[in-house]
Protein backbone atom coordinates (compact mmCIF):
# COMPACT_ATOMS: atom_id res chain seq x y z
CA UNK A 1 0.00 0.00 0.00
CA UNK A 2 1.40 3.57 -1.14
CA UNK A 3 1.61 5.96 2.00
CA UNK A 4 -0.16 9.56 1.81
CA UNK A 5 2.05 12.22 3.51
CA UNK A 6 0.38 14.55 5.73
CA UNK A 7 0.90 16.99 8.28
CA UNK A 8 -0.86 18.94 11.21
CA UNK A 9 -2.76 21.70 9.82
CA UNK A 10 -5.11 22.75 12.72
CA UNK A 11 -5.37 21.72 16.51
CA UNK A 12 -9.18 23.09 17.66
CA UNK A 13 -11.94 22.20 20.21
CA UNK A 14 -14.10 19.21 18.53
CA UNK A 15 -17.37 20.07 16.90
CA UNK A 16 -19.18 16.11 18.31
CA UNK A 17 -17.60 15.96 21.73
CA UNK A 18 -17.21 19.46 23.67
CA UNK A 19 -14.75 17.75 26.37
CA UNK A 20 -12.56 16.79 23.67
CA UNK A 21 -10.30 18.35 20.99
CA UNK A 22 -9.92 17.76 16.79
CA UNK A 23 -6.20 17.40 15.12
CA UNK A 24 -6.41 18.20 11.71
CA UNK A 25 -4.03 16.27 9.41
CA UNK A 26 -3.94 17.45 5.60
CA UNK A 27 -2.91 16.02 2.98
CA UNK A 28 1.18 17.38 2.06
CA UNK A 29 0.53 17.11 -2.07
CA UNK A 30 -3.38 17.23 -1.61
CA UNK A 31 -6.68 18.95 -0.36
CA UNK A 32 -8.31 16.55 1.53
CA UNK A 33 -8.21 16.63 5.51
CA UNK A 34 -8.65 13.71 7.97
CA UNK A 35 -9.69 15.40 11.47
CA UNK A 36 -9.25 13.19 14.38
CA UNK A 37 -10.64 13.47 17.82
CA UNK A 38 -8.15 13.52 20.70
CA UNK A 39 -8.41 14.04 24.14
CA UNK A 40 -7.71 17.18 26.46
CA UNK A 41 -4.00 16.35 27.47
CA UNK A 42 -2.65 14.65 23.87
CA UNK A 43 -3.94 18.13 23.05
CA UNK A 44 -1.97 19.70 25.14
CA UNK A 45 0.55 17.97 24.88
CA UNK A 46 0.71 18.39 20.94
CA UNK A 47 0.52 22.27 21.53
CA UNK A 48 3.23 22.40 23.44
CA UNK A 49 5.58 20.80 20.72
CA UNK A 50 4.37 23.06 18.29
CA UNK A 51 4.96 25.58 20.30
CA UNK A 52 8.41 24.50 21.46
CA UNK A 53 7.53 25.11 24.96
CA UNK A 54 9.84 23.98 27.45
CA UNK A 55 7.91 22.90 30.43
CA UNK A 56 9.53 22.84 34.41
CA UNK A 57 9.16 18.97 34.27
CA UNK A 58 9.01 16.47 31.36
CA UNK A 59 5.29 15.58 30.15
CA UNK A 60 4.84 12.07 29.29
CA UNK A 61 5.74 11.97 25.98
CA UNK A 62 8.72 14.55 26.47
CA UNK A 63 10.01 11.52 28.84
CA UNK A 64 9.08 8.50 26.41
CA UNK A 65 11.49 10.79 23.90
CA UNK A 66 14.22 10.69 25.76
CA UNK A 67 13.76 7.20 27.05
CA UNK A 68 13.85 6.40 23.42
CA UNK A 69 17.30 8.54 23.16
CA UNK A 70 19.07 7.24 26.03
CA UNK A 71 18.28 3.54 24.70
CA UNK A 72 19.13 5.01 20.91
CA UNK A 73 15.68 4.46 19.44
CA UNK A 74 15.14 6.75 16.50
CA UNK A 75 11.98 7.41 15.70
CA UNK A 76 11.58 7.03 11.98
CA UNK A 77 7.67 8.02 11.00
CA UNK A 78 4.26 7.36 12.46
CA UNK A 79 1.85 5.64 10.24
CA UNK A 80 -1.81 5.72 10.66
CA UNK A 81 -2.63 2.49 10.03
CA UNK A 82 -6.14 1.57 10.04
CA UNK A 83 -9.78 2.58 11.12
CA UNK A 84 -12.01 0.47 12.75
CA UNK A 85 -15.20 1.88 13.52
CA UNK A 86 -14.15 5.20 14.06
CA UNK A 87 -10.79 4.62 16.07
CA UNK A 88 -7.63 5.05 14.12
CA UNK A 89 -4.64 2.75 14.59
CA UNK A 90 -0.75 3.76 14.42
CA UNK A 91 2.37 2.78 14.30
CA UNK A 92 5.69 4.03 15.54
CA UNK A 93 8.28 3.33 13.19
CA UNK A 94 11.45 3.19 14.96
CA UNK A 95 15.16 2.65 14.28
CA UNK A 96 17.29 1.19 16.60
CA UNK A 97 20.86 0.13 15.11
CA UNK A 98 19.71 -0.38 11.96
CA UNK A 99 16.44 -2.68 12.68
CA UNK A 100 13.32 -1.19 11.95
CA UNK A 101 10.90 -1.82 15.10
CA UNK A 102 7.22 -0.88 14.95
CA UNK A 103 5.23 -0.36 18.24
CA UNK A 104 1.49 0.43 18.57
CA UNK A 105 0.44 3.21 19.62
CA UNK A 106 -2.47 5.49 19.91
CA UNK A 107 -2.51 8.25 17.22
CA UNK A 108 -3.00 11.01 19.56
CA UNK A 109 0.28 9.82 21.18
CA UNK A 110 1.94 8.94 17.60
CA UNK A 111 1.26 12.37 16.61
CA UNK A 112 2.62 14.34 19.62
CA UNK A 113 5.91 12.23 19.44
CA UNK A 114 6.23 13.14 15.75
CA UNK A 115 5.87 16.20 16.75
CA UNK A 116 8.33 16.49 19.12
CA UNK A 117 10.64 14.45 16.58
CA UNK A 118 10.12 16.62 13.76
CA UNK A 119 9.19 12.85 11.48
CA UNK A 120 6.65 12.71 9.10
CA UNK A 121 3.33 11.85 9.24
CA UNK A 122 1.99 8.98 7.37
CA UNK A 123 -1.59 7.33 6.53
CA UNK A 124 -2.82 5.03 3.77
CA UNK A 125 -5.19 5.86 0.71
CA UNK A 126 -7.99 3.71 2.44
CA UNK A 127 -8.13 5.59 5.16
CA UNK A 128 -8.47 9.19 3.54
CA UNK A 129 -11.04 7.76 1.52
CA UNK A 130 -13.02 6.40 4.27
CA UNK A 131 -12.69 9.50 7.01
CA UNK A 132 -10.93 12.63 4.95
CA UNK A 133 -13.00 15.95 3.93
CA UNK A 134 -12.17 17.26 0.68
CA UNK A 135 -11.67 20.68 0.16
CA UNK A 136 -13.80 22.73 -2.51
CA UNK A 137 -10.80 24.56 -3.54
CA UNK A 138 -7.52 23.18 -2.98
CA UNK A 139 -5.93 26.43 -4.80
CA UNK A 140 -7.98 28.81 -2.64
CA UNK A 141 -4.62 29.62 -0.39
CA UNK A 142 -2.82 31.01 -4.10
CA UNK A 143 -5.12 33.01 -5.39
CA UNK A 144 -5.07 36.39 -4.40
CA UNK A 145 -7.75 37.38 -1.43
CA UNK A 146 -10.42 39.57 -2.51
CA UNK A 147 -11.45 42.69 -0.43
CA UNK A 148 -14.63 42.09 1.15
CA UNK A 149 -16.47 45.03 2.22
CA UNK A 150 -15.81 45.73 6.10
CA UNK A 151 -18.59 43.39 8.32
CA UNK A 152 -20.33 45.06 10.92
CA UNK A 153 -19.07 43.10 14.44
CA UNK A 154 -21.45 40.93 15.35
CA UNK A 155 -22.38 40.66 18.77
CA UNK A 156 -22.40 37.24 20.05
CA UNK A 157 -23.85 37.62 23.68
CA UNK A 158 -27.63 38.42 21.86
CA UNK A 159 -27.57 34.83 20.71
CA UNK A 160 -28.86 31.56 21.94
CA UNK A 161 -26.51 29.03 22.37
CA UNK A 162 -28.23 26.80 19.70
CA UNK A 163 -27.35 29.45 17.05
CA UNK A 164 -23.93 29.91 18.85
CA UNK A 165 -23.11 26.11 18.40
CA UNK A 166 -24.58 26.28 14.44
CA UNK A 167 -22.02 29.28 14.04
CA UNK A 168 -19.42 27.50 15.48
CA UNK A 169 -19.97 24.44 13.22
CA UNK A 170 -20.44 26.64 10.04
CA UNK A 171 -16.69 28.43 10.89
CA UNK A 172 -14.90 24.96 11.60
CA UNK A 173 -16.20 23.98 8.78
CA UNK A 174 -15.10 26.82 6.75
CA UNK A 175 -11.82 26.89 8.32
CA UNK A 176 -12.36 30.00 10.09
CA UNK A 177 -10.52 29.17 13.41
CA UNK A 178 -10.60 32.84 14.04
CA UNK A 179 -14.32 33.22 13.72
CA UNK A 180 -14.31 29.70 15.42
CA UNK A 181 -12.02 31.06 18.72
CA UNK A 182 -14.31 33.85 19.44
CA UNK A 183 -17.25 31.62 19.46
CA UNK A 184 -15.78 29.13 21.39
CA UNK A 185 -15.14 31.82 24.40
CA UNK A 186 -18.40 33.35 24.44
CA UNK A 187 -19.54 29.78 24.87
CA UNK A 188 -17.03 28.66 27.37
CA UNK A 189 -17.81 32.16 29.28
CA UNK A 190 -21.92 31.48 29.35
CA UNK A 191 -20.88 28.02 30.95
CA UNK A 192 -19.13 29.67 33.35
CA UNK A 193 -22.06 31.95 34.42
CA UNK A 194 -24.14 28.45 34.25
CA UNK A 195 -26.33 29.47 31.24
Amino acid sequence: MNKVELQIVALSHSMTQSQNYAVVLGEKEGARRLPIVIGGFEAQAIAVAMEKLSPNRPLTHDLLKNAFDAFGIYLREIVISNLVDGIFYSKLVCDRDGEVIEIDSRTSDAIALAVRYECPIYTYEFILEAAGVILEEPDAADRPKKKEPKKKKEDLSTLSLDDLQSMLDEALGNEDYEKAAKIRDELNHRKQLGQ
